[in-house]
């Protein structure tokens, strides 16, 4: 996974931008229905020729089924192929969302800790997603209705193109740059907490620098992860929250836990520190794949093993 063409940053977004907001328009306007079958051939153009991206998502359910305890099995039939789908459905969901297509009455939301009503109140806090399900959903929800004003963090200009078309959807994009911690990107992210503001931030994306990241065992075999969501949870002292939103039929189940009310380390303990609450973010990601086993969307290889 550390080699430069193996990183997930290095993979050109895939798709012409023409043809892309043509679909997103064709949705907008002649409904999804009518636009599916345009998808699945678009998806299925994807998955004939996308051979690495198919290892990736091969090596991915293996593990899941290795690893065992399921909630919900894998199709049968083109297991592969129904990951893709499934992505394809996410990506309508997102143009859906900022439309006011998809309302708060469509989620289904457990939140032991009481997140929800901390939001808007106080300093604000880190929220740690994945690429499982669709988080956009929560984001666009919490912006329409006032709740709460959420700053994702990214560490590249990925997918600029189905960003861009999220913009002209409706979504007022709010994204920061965190590829490099300086002075004055930590100023700013703790200015924004100050005024309530909340930040997320994926848990599962490996930075651009590979040494930044720390090892941990994830569906039975060795992986590595990020180390930025928990550095940054130190350095700006705020509780850490994980998040997650998967599509259950025509319903989402959202998902907010408290992590850590505060993850303090020392220059002595960093590193095991890190390595901890890492390990922790893995297990409960595992947790969550094995209740929505198609709808974790890393298209890359992820393991060690895999590199």
């Amino acid at each position: 996974m550390s080699a430069p063409d193996s990183h997930w940053a290095g993979q050109r977004e895939r798709g012409h931008p023409a043809l892309m907001r043509l679909t997103a328009w064709a949705a907008r306007r002649l409904g999804r229905r009518t636009v599916a079958p345009v998808v699945w051939l678009v998806v299925l153009y994807f998955y004939a020729f996308g051979a690495r991206a198919r290892r990736a998502i091969a090596a991915y359910q293996r593990r899941l089924v290795n690893a065992g305890g399921l909630v919900a099995p894998l199709p049968r039939a083109f297991p592969v192929y129904r990951q893709y789908l499934a992505f394809a459905t996410a990506m309508l969901d997102k143009l859906d969302v900022w439309q006011g297509r998809i309302t708060m009455a469509q989620l289904d939301i457990a939140d032991p800790d009481g997140l929800h009503g901390q939001m808007g109140h106080g300093r604000g806090q880190i929220l740690v997603g994945s690429h499982l399900g669709n988080l956009e959903i929560c984001r666009a929800l919490a912006e329409q209705t006032g709740a709460l004003r959420l700053n994702v963090l990214v560490h590249s200009k990925h997918a600029v193109h189905f960003n861009r078309l999220l913009d002209e959807a409706g979504g007022g994009l709010r994204m920061i740059q965190v590829s490099e911690l300086d002075a004055a990107v930590m100023l700013d992210l703790a200015q924004r907490l100050d005024r309530g503001e909340w930040l997320a931030i994926a848990g599962d994306r490996v930075p651009l620098q590979g040494d930044r990241t720390v090892p941990v065992q994830f569906l039975g075999d060795a992986a590595r992860l990020p180390q930025g969501p928990w550095l940054l949870a130190g350095l700006l002292g705020c509780p850490v929250n994980l998040l997650f939103c998967t599509r259950q039929g025509d319903r989402y189940r959202v998902s907010m836990e408290r992590l850590s009310d505060g993850i303090a380390w020392t220059r002595a303990t960093r590193q095991q520190r890190i390595a901890d609450w890492a390990q922790r973010y893995a297990d409960r990601l595992a947790a969550h794949c094995r209740l929505a086993p198609l709808q974790w969307f890393n298209f890359y290889p992820f393991w060690k093993d895999d590199a």
